[in-house]
């Protein structure tokens, strides 16, 4: 049921606050809830996951081309994400939600996401996502194009490569 509540509060909100640009940050905050916690009294693993659903929601709520993405009724689809656990959350903690797109290629977009709290890094994600609609997704060159964005073709940070490495290593293997 908090989650309901978390994603009205981030959806009707993000009508309301600045809006970004493509490439702006996106920062949400929140406070850990008795029903975020795991037996080990801090935030569960799985609820960063889905907090950070929400981040990336308020970041493409807020985007430039929120009004062309309702229209054209495309989604964002999460493809893979790596998370990294620095530090715990405990019960009733505030913390912040730093969103932002780092890079891109043919066919997905590159998101950030870190969590801070008291001015500690907590948690930091890679993800990578892209658009669909109904013939399939969309390639990144045509989302700038209708966002009148020139950017080269393709923009990937020494760490975005070394994880698609081992994603296709994990790929091969399977």
């Amino acid at each position: 049921m908090n989650l309901i509540i978390r994603l009205l509060r981030v959806f009707i909100s993000a009508f309301f606050r600045t809006p970004l640009d493509f490439f702006g940050t996106s920062v949400v905050s929140f406070r850990v809830v008795p029903t975020d916690i795991d037996l080990n009294l801090h935030m569960t693993n799985s609820r960063y996951s889905s907090l950070m659903d929400l981040g990336r929601l308020d970041l493409l709520l807020r985007s430039s081309g929120r009004d062309f993405f309702l229209k054209k009724k495309w989604q964002a689809v999460l493809g893979a994400s790596h998370i990294r656990f620095r530090r715990s959350l405990k019960c009733f903690q505030k913390f912040e939600l730093q969103s932002r797109v780092i890079g891109w290629d043919e066919k997905w977009f590159y998101i950030e996401q870190r969590i801070f709290s008291n001015g500690h890094l907590i948690t930091v994600a890679i993800l990578k996502a892209l658009f669909v609609n109904r013939r399939g997704s969309v390639p990144t060159q045509i989302v700038f194009k209708e966002l009148n964005v020139t950017l080269e073709k393709e923009r990937l940070t020494p760490a975005i490569k070394h994880w698609l490495k081992m994603e296709a290593s994990i790929r091969e293997e399977s």
